[in-house]
């Protein structure tokens, strides 16, 4: 193959295989991270210690509490003197084991539910019940001594996460993250291997690889950035934001990882192959083979003259 052929074919697989990293790690962080629901657990479960999440919580089991208290009992004369109990007992309550493990229950139903609307097609909403946790903070204000506790009801209300119409869409967008988690990754190393073979200067090919790699692994992070930005300033005014950025961090925490160390590894393998250019050429040492030594003339006798 000629030289100049060599080069552009080489560039060429080079150059996908950089556009192909930055696409192939967030398949396969929605694939294998996401998708995965013992990854999502471990994940969400630090957010149960985190003071902004704790205090969302707070407030809206509180509000369902007080709305429940509400529609079933007549006691709205005696609603404000409630309202601080309860908001009290459900932040004690937040600070408690049994919230951590209520919270890993929780995490765990509801992406198992999303999972299988994903997966099976159901075309249904997509709830969670929060009858568990009123329940424990009914327990508490009992044990507390707070007036109407006991007749505080406890109800199997559904919570919509993820609306019937937006299945359908999400479900052929999840179906091609699966496949893509696998290829994409698959084939960047592929282009990248091919092209570092094909280059006619393959310490040249292997820096811009490195390279390539390590811008593909900023714009990630920086992606990132903007997309946190983006999420928050989408919500209602009446979502907590500091919970939601808490809860973006916590999903994101692993690709951002993976963006950094992109973008440190890619740097690294790029500077070892420019310096490596000013090191000299190991050579073997060449042994040449030893020349017999030349045969020593014969010594002559000397001869008398003749007189």
């Amino acid at each position: 193959m000629p030289p100049r052929l060599r080069s552009a074919l080489s560039a060429v697989l080079i150059t996908l295989s950089c556009l192909l990293v930055p696409f192939g790690a967030l398949a396969a962080w929605a694939s294998y991270a996401l998708a995965d629901t013992g990854r999502y657990v471990t994940a969400m479960a630090p957010l149960a210690a985190d003071p902004d999440v704790r205090e969302a919580v707070a407030d809206t089991v509180g509000d369902g509490i007080l709305r429940a208290v509400d529609e079933h009992l007549d006691v709205r004369p005696v609603r404000g003197s409630v309202r601080p109990f309860v908001r009290d007992a459900v932040r004690s309550f937040t600070q408690t084991q049994a919230f951590r493990l209520a919270w890993d229950t929780g995490n765990r139903v509801t992406h198992d539910a999303v999972l299988r609307a994903l997966r099976e097609g159901d075309e249904r909403d997509v709830t969670v019940d929060l009858a568990p946790v009123t329940a424990q903070v009914k327990q508490q204000l009992t044990e507390d001594h707070v007036p109407l506790a006991q007749r505080i009801p406890v109800e199997h209300t559904a919570v919509a996460v993820l609306p019937a119409g937006e299945l359908s869409t999400l479900r052929k967008g999840f179906h091609v993250l699966e496949v893509a988690g696998l290829w994409l990754p698959v084939a960047a190393v592929a282009f990248a291997v091919c092209g570092i073979g094909l280059a006619v200067h393959r310490r040249r090919a292997v820096t811009a690889t490195a390279l390539g790699t390590a811008l593909g692994g900023g714009l990630l992070a920086a992606a990132l950035a903007v997309g946190r930005s983006l999420t928050l300033a989408d919500l209602p005014p009446d979502v907590p934001h500091p919970a939601v950025g808490a809860v973006y961090d916590a999903l994101t925490g692993t690709l951002r990882t993976v963006a950094w160390l992109l973008l440190g590894l890619g740097l690294a393998v790029a500077l070892t192959a420019w310096l490596t250019r000013y090191l000299p050429p190991a050579r073997a040492a060449r042994r040449r083979p030893e020349s017999p030594a030349p045969a020593s003339a014969p010594a002559r006798t000397p001869t008398r003259a003749r007189v």
